[in-house]
């Protein structure tokens, strides 16, 4: 039987989501044999290691039956992917941030600029707030923005906030609470509902037993 073909990202979420399909009854130890292959036989799952931004291109199109991917990803890719079950793992906040030493005044400035990983998920943000603003999309780096005088605020994830800290930024507001979700490619679904369906429920059981 053609195996059931799943994609997760690289790096500390790949660690965190084997230990939840081990519980769940598959075993993902061959995706840690070797580093370089892009391509894992796991018994009756087939797993591709991906970068975390490409998980919800690969199973929107089909290639990858099902996926790993962060809610920050997803709210920013805008694809149509089910999305059946929060992991809890990888969990992090998407915030604003300004230089503790530089402080923002939306009522008074004209013109406030934002970099940030995530434009879209931002400007929607911003909608919400009613703030208007600029939007400068950067790779990486983004603390480096406010201190360089490329922008006055950046919307990025964080775990602790240390880095913010290290680098003279202070939170400002919330954006989103950031987790890993399990997300199945809906025409596979109606084409194989009852395999998916029981990966579905096993995961749901095993995320419970955390």
């Amino acid at each position: 039987m053609k195996p059931i073909v799943l994609a997760l990202p690289k790096g500390r979420i790949l660690d965190e989501a084997a230990k939840i399909f081990a519980r769940a009854g598959y075993d993902l130890s061959p995706v840690f044999g070797d580093s370089r292959r892009l391509v894992h036989d796991c018994g009756p799952l087939r797993v591709l290691v991906l970068r975390s931004s490409d998980v919800p291109t690969y199973v929107a199109h089909g290639a990858a039956d099902v996926g790993v991917a962060g809610s920050d990803v997803l709210d920013e890719d805008g694809k149509e992917l089910y999305e059946p079950l929060d992991l809890g793992i990888g969990k992090c906040r998407m915030i604003v941030a300004e230089r503790a030493d530089a402080r923002v005044d939306e009522g008074a400035q004209a013109h406030i600029r934002i970099a940030t990983k995530y434009p879209r998920t931002t400007r929607v943000h911003l909608v919400r707030r009613g703030i208007t603003a600029e939007v400068i999309r950067l790779s990486g780096a983004i603390e480096l923005g406010p201190l360089t005088g490329l922008c006055d605020r950046i919307v990025d994830i964080t775990q602790t906030g240390e880095t913010l800290r290290q680098n003279g930024l202070v939170e400002v507001d919330t954006v989103a609470q950031v987790s890993s979700r399990l997300v199945v490619n809906p025409a596979r679904l109606k084409l194989d509902g009852d395999r998916l369906g029981t990966l579905i429920d096993a995961l749901e059981r095993a995320v419970h037993e955390q």
